[in-house]
């Protein structure tokens, strides 16, 4: 039998996990082992439940089930989306490419394809999870003194993980700031797609590197920024993506 992870001693106490599963073993399964990398995990087989659940809770991150029964986690998902920033990780029984790309469509970071392993579940959450991915400047005492990048009107404040375009503030999803952030550090360079997926989850990444698409859609779209006509993020054909000066 699998064993849990170990604790992780870099892992913060305090992370919140809500486990939303209708199979109810499972759900323990998982929330177990996140509990042995000391997060605070809770476990509902309802979609509305669920709903409640994280408006109460604030969890860092939420484990969804797709096919919940009354409200579905695609559902689920798009409502948590209206007021919660939390990491949101499917769980689906059917690995068609459809399914995955229709879960991240409404605001998903990322998916496990059933039977899965709790161990690779509870290392991707972890990578997620795992911070500060600030850069500090040079001879910075702390990544607050840190310059926001500038690319035209775009601003980005890596310290605050804000985001503007003139003086409208953009409110991106943490796996789209990071994105921004990596291909911001490195204006002009081009970044495949596994570089993109690595340095978001901070780790090798096995997996659709498509994925990092859907995403990169997301943000282009609340940047403005058409692929067609890039100012912000070029797409490299074949290749990945670049950033640009936003002129």
């Amino acid at each position: 039998m699998e064993q849990p992870v170990g604790p992780l001693h870099a892992q913060p106490r305090g992370y919140r996990a809500l486990v939303v599963d209708d199979e109810t073993a499972l759900a323990e399964v998982v929330a177990s082992y996140l509990e042995r990398e000391h997060f605070e995990a809770t476990v509902t087989g309802n979609g509305t439940e669920a709903i409640t659940i994280a408006r109460e809770l604030d969890p860092d991150v939420v484990i969804l089930d797709i096919g919940l029964p009354g409200i579905d986690g695609l559902e689920v998902c798009r409502q948590l989306r209206t007021f919660s920033d939390a990491y949101v990780v499917m769980l689906t029984a059917r690995d068609a490419e459809i399914d995955t790309v229709l879960g991240l469509t409404v605001g998903a970071d990322d998916y496990v394809t059933k039977p899965f392993s709790p161990r690779e579940l509870v290392a991707r959450i972890r990578a997620m999870l795992r911070r500060p991915r600030v850069l500090h400047a040079a001879g910075a005492a702390s990544p607050i003194e840190a310059p926001p990048r500038i690319f035209g009107p775009l601003r980005i404040n890596v310290a605050a993980r804000e985001v503007s375009i003139g003086d409208e503030p953009i409110m991106l999803t943490r796996t789209e700031f990071d994105i921004l952030e990596a291909l911001s550090a490195r204006p002009g360079v081009v970044l495949s797609r596994r570089q993109l997926l690595e340095a978001v989850r901070e780790g090798p990444w096995v997996g659709n590197e498509h994925l990092v698409d859907v995403h990169m859609g997301h943000l282009r779209r609340k940047l403005g920024d058409d692929a067609a006509k890039p100012r912000f993020i070029a797409t490299v054909r074949g290749v990945g993506y670049r950033m640009g000066s936003g002129q």
